[in-house]
């Protein structure tokens, strides 16, 4: 550990910097992996980091892309697949393609060929339920359209929340042209739309529904917490949607060395081990996992939407669902 840190030492000092100001969603914080990572990092540059949130990563792009001409970030921390379209489409972030990419053995993690966005954690999406409430939950997209399952669902906003997006996406990736036919036969079903998983899973965790679209890893997260299954993870028969998530260098960023810096440190060990337990998501490159993670749930078939097809198809999509949802 110690010839670890000496060595990052030097690797970092070699460039004085000017300090960091990093954009993330509101979980970066709250669920602590900025208190694990950033005060490591400070001590490794000898300067100051700053962290501010915008709720979910839908929004989080939203704002970057708002101060466009005036950035104030040096580094998103948070973009993923879905949402890399729209952020190359914006011309808001510079290419870097760190040293510390060889690090990720899964080549199919890194999701941009053009290293915009480098990858830092990845998950499935998945139907998450209360287990004291539900005994029999939905297997597939078809079980939860059933009339039991009334006003007992907590869905994300796709127009704000990664999360949101890429449930709307694991309907398209399952239904293709259909995908607005299911949602409309969803929509009784549906008890709110938040802006972002935070508020969702407070509203789930208080019991306000039983259900939630969350993350395959959420039983690890309950057994680690609270020492009991209280929370089930179901991906469909159908298969299971991918969400990889990423972060990028802000276009115009007056803190270019520093921003790199903090890429190639994402991709390191002892930034990568403090991802499970805080991100509840699975790590890019390979370190140990805590036992809790056994209880997550497994993909054994994996849905994709290309990066093209989305570029090509996402506004139509999110007018199409926009419509759905106003109207009901």
């Amino acid at each position: 550990m110690k010839i670890f840190v000496i060595g990052l030492v030097l690797f970092f000092i070699s460039v004085s910097g000017y300090g960091l100001t990093i954009y993330s969603y509101d979980s970066f914080i709250s669920y602590g992996l900025s208190k694990k990572v950033i005060p490591l990092f400070e001590r490794l540059i000898g300067e100051k980091v700053t962290v501010r949130t915008y709720g979910d990563a839908g929004s989080l792009l939203s704002r970057v892309i708002l101060e466009k001409h005036k950035p104030k970030a040096d580094i998103v921390f948070g973009i993923d697949q879905n949402l890399l379209p729209r952020a190359l489409e914006k011309d808001v972030f510079v290419p870097y393609k760190p040293k510390n990419l060889k690090n990720i053995k899964n080549k199919e993690l890194i999701f941009d060929n053009t290293y915009h966005i480098i990858p830092y954690d990845y998950g499935a999406i998945a139907l998450v339920y209360d287990r004291e409430k539900l005994k029999d939950p939905p297997k597939s997209f078809e079980d939860l359209l059933d009339s039991r399952w009334k006003k007992s669902l907590i869905l994300q906003d796709p127009r704000t929340s990664s999360t949101g997006l890429a449930f709307l996406y694991w309907t398209i990736a399952v239904y293709n042209d259909e995908f607005s036919s299911y949602w409309k036969r969803l929509v009784p079903n549906i008890l709110t739309i938040t802006s972002g998983w935070d508020e969702a899973f407070q509203l789930f965790s208080n019991g306000e529904a039983p259900m939630m679209i969350s993350y395959a890893t959420d039983p690890a997260y309950s057994y680690e917490n609270y020492k009991t299954l209280k929370y089930g993870a179901i991906i469909f028969r159908e298969g299971g949607y991918i969400q990889i998530e990423g972060a990028g260098i802000v276009k115009g960023t007056k803190n270019r060395k520093n921003a790199e810096r903090f890429i190639e440190f994402m991709l390191t060990p002892e930034f990568q081990r403090e991802i499970p337990l805080t991100q509840w998501m699975f790590p890019v490159i390979d370190v140990d996992l805590p036992g809790s993670f056994k209880y997550a749930a497994r993909v054994d078939k994996i849905l994709t939407l290309s990066p093209q097809e989305i570029m090509k198809n996402q506004d139509k999509w999110l007018r199409k669902w926009e419509e759905i949802i106003v109207s009901k």
